[in-house]
């Protein structure tokens, strides 16, 4: 009896500490995502305005190590790992891969910019395939591209339309980069603040009241559809014009004319120039 108790406890506790290595395994994951917070405060700069950041390739070009090993970091998550987390955890790992596997396409490719064969992200695509399309890296398991990350993965899984103020595809025209990685724990403020950042911005989005007429990104364009789901109370993009009137406005003329006219909503030609320091 006291052999079959004693093999008992052993196994009892053994099935314990099995549990106690997965749990720490599952909670491996920094969500803080400091690396990327740090490499992303050497090379995101600020405009004077603070409306827009550029990106200085050239430097993350020269020491990509650190932003290569925390996208390695992501690659290693494995989907068992990730559906453990919380909605806002998982959102902030995908929005972060996306703008990190973005970064280190540009890195890849950047002698292309510098002799002056590219002079946009979508001059790194091929007659078969545009760069969003390319599955250069591994995440979750699976070999993936950036579009995947954003249809497939973010615009299915999640429904939250600000989300399209916090992808950056390195373009002029993207919204700002941010200079810190998204986190859980600030995850709606941070997006809050990257919407009204984008909107508050008039190269971005503009008022023309001699011509009766907001107008937007061509974002809010493609991923109008978005907008008018319902999802955290937009069905339509004057909704969120009414959200962010008083950070779109530029002076208050334009605020009392927001809150009175009827206006039609056009949409501004894209920038695809790489956001590079350079376009400052």
């Amino acid at each position: 009896m006291a052999n079959k108790l004693t093999t008992g406890k052993i196994l009892y506790y053994f099935f314990i500490a099995a549990l106690m290595m997965i749990s720490t395994l599952v909670q491996a994951f920094d969500h803080q995502h400091p690396s990327f917070s740090e490499v992303l405060s050497e090379v995101v700069k600020l405009s004077p305005n603070k409306k827009q950041t550029r990106v200085d390739y050239g430097q993350l070009y020269k020491k990509p190590e650190q932003l290569n090993h925390y996208l390695a970091q992501l690659s290693s998550v494995k989907q068992s790992e990730y559906q453990q987390w919380s909605s806002d955890e998982q959102l902030s790992f995908l929005i972060n891969a996306y703008n990190g596997f973005t970064l280190q396409l540009i890195v890849h490719n950047y002698a292309k910019f510098q002799t002056g064969k590219a002079k946009s992200i979508k001059d790194l695509g091929s007659f078969f395939s545009n760069p969003w399309k390319q599955s250069f890296f591994t995440l979750l398991g699976e070999k993936r591209n950036l579009d995947n990350i954003e249809h497939q993965m973010i615009r299915q899984w999640f429904a939250r339309p600000r989300i399209h103020a916090a992808l950056v595809c390195a373009a002029v025209s993207c919204p700002p980069l941010r200079a810190e990685a998204f986190v859980a724990n600030k995850l709606n403020q941070q997006l809050n603040d990257q919407m009204l950042q984008f909107l508050s911005d008039d190269q971005r989005n503009t008022i023309k009241i001699s011509e009766n007429t907001v107008y937007l990104s061509s974002i809010f364009k493609w991923y109008r559809e978005d907008f008018e789901k319902g999802q955290q109370g937009f069905n339509r993009l004057q909704d969120l014009i009414k959200e962010y009137q008083a950070d779109l406005a530029n002076y208050p003329q334009q605020l009392t004319w927001l809150q009175k006219q009827d206006y039609s909503i056009g949409f501004l030609d894209y920038d695809w120039r790489l956001n590079d320091i350079s376009t400052f």
